[in-house]
């Protein structure tokens, strides 16, 4: 088992609880122990995974795995719950489950070993159509349900794990082209409030009063903590905050005990990747090492998109920070990734 890993993730459970205990004050204590049964359940699951023969899941299991993550996902995208504008959840008696989170997982497994059957002829056109269909159903399901943050920590895992499969970098320039000239028309397609987010996400002080005003909040938060924080029992920003145990944790972590401990979460999460693509560069098998390099894509990604919006700098699309956000469904997810790293 990697200590490094078990040491890393137990630092950022353990802040993760003390920001739950720390907004009690507006949240309550449902969200503490929610938090804390999540945790230990993520525990639990990533030393059972340690001690699976990751090949036998991989080789025995991709297909079902493929098939189960299709179908759950429209199964979601029909039966699904809305949250605001996403519909993204399934509710199981009084539990809310979010399945793309677990899907992550699968897709991972799924993926790699499909890029481990083309990895002598992955620049050839027919072998790129094949695993374009194979993403494109998982972002496209997720997209359908109105999930954009989600769906872009997916391309963002697609796209490193062909890159370090050996995807020729024409390709990528190809796809950049060809999305830069699909904008305009893609443009008219959307909807006025995601519009608005992508106009204002980057330049949220054009709408402070509206579709901006979440934004800026989350970042006065962030710089109200100063560098030791106002408290557990201080700050007063997080309070105006829709979702300050969730999309704008780390906004609420820096209030509550200042940038110290935001540089240490990062520190923390960067340790976590370094540590896991080196773990890849040692995989026995290249589906091991894709596999590792779609978790580190994973956390990577989720990290920028959650950080960028506490900073204003980037569109508020609902994304969690791995391991430190509250949320069953993603911090049980996160610690089924590293089970399997």
């Amino acid at each position: 088992f990697d200590i490094c890993l078990l040491i890393c993730t137990s630092v950022l459970s353990i802040m993760s609880l003390l920001l739950m205990f720390s907004i009690s004050d507006k949240e309550g204590f449902g969200l503490l122990k929610m938090q804390a049964a999540a945790t230990f359940a993520g525990v639990c699951v990533m030393v059972f995974l340690s001690m699976v023969d990751y090949q036998e899941v991989v080789n025995k299991l991709w297909i079902p795995f493929l098939i189960a993550e299709i179908g759950l996902l429209g199964i979601t995208l029909i039966y699904g719950v809305a949250e605001g504008t996403n519909q993204s959840w399934l509710k199981i008696g009084p539990i809310y489950i979010q399945p793309s989170e677990f899907v992550k997982g699968t897709f991972i497994v799924t993926f790699s070993k499909h890029l481990d059957m083309v990895k002598h002829r992955i620049n050839h056109p027919v072998s790129l159509l094949g695993l374009g269909v194979h993403a494109g159903a998982i972002i496209g399901l997720i997209l359908l349900s109105g999930d954009l943050g989600v769906a872009l920590v997916y391309c963002g895992i697609v796209a490193l794990m062909l890159f370090c499969a050996g995807l020729s970098l024409f390709y990528f320039l190809g796809a950049g082209v060809a999305a830069f000239v699909a904008i305009p028309y893609a443009w008219d397609f959307l909807k006025e409030y995601q519009k608005k987010r992508i106009i204002y996400g980057f330049n949220p002080e054009a709408d402070p009063e509206d579709t901006g005003y979440q934004a800026l909040l989350g970042r006065d938060a962030l710089a109200n903590g100063g560098f030791f924080g106002q408290g557990i029992n201080g700050g007063t920003y997080y309070k105006g905050l829709f979702a300050c145990e969730n999309d704008f944790a780390f906004s609420t972590l820096c209030e509550k005990f200042g940038l110290a401990c935001g540089i240490l979460v990062l520190i923390c999460l960067a340790i976590i990747v370094i540590r896991v693509f080196m773990i890849a560069r040692t995989s026995r098998k290249d589906s091991g090492a894709f596999l590792c390099i779609g978790v580190a894509a994973a956390i990577v990604v989720q990290t920028i998109e959650n950080v960028g919006m506490c900073l204003a700098m980037l569109p508020v699309i609902g994304i969690t920070l791995p391991f430190i956000s509250y949320g069953g469904s993603s911090t049980l997810a996160m610690y089924l990734l590293l089970g399997m790293v």
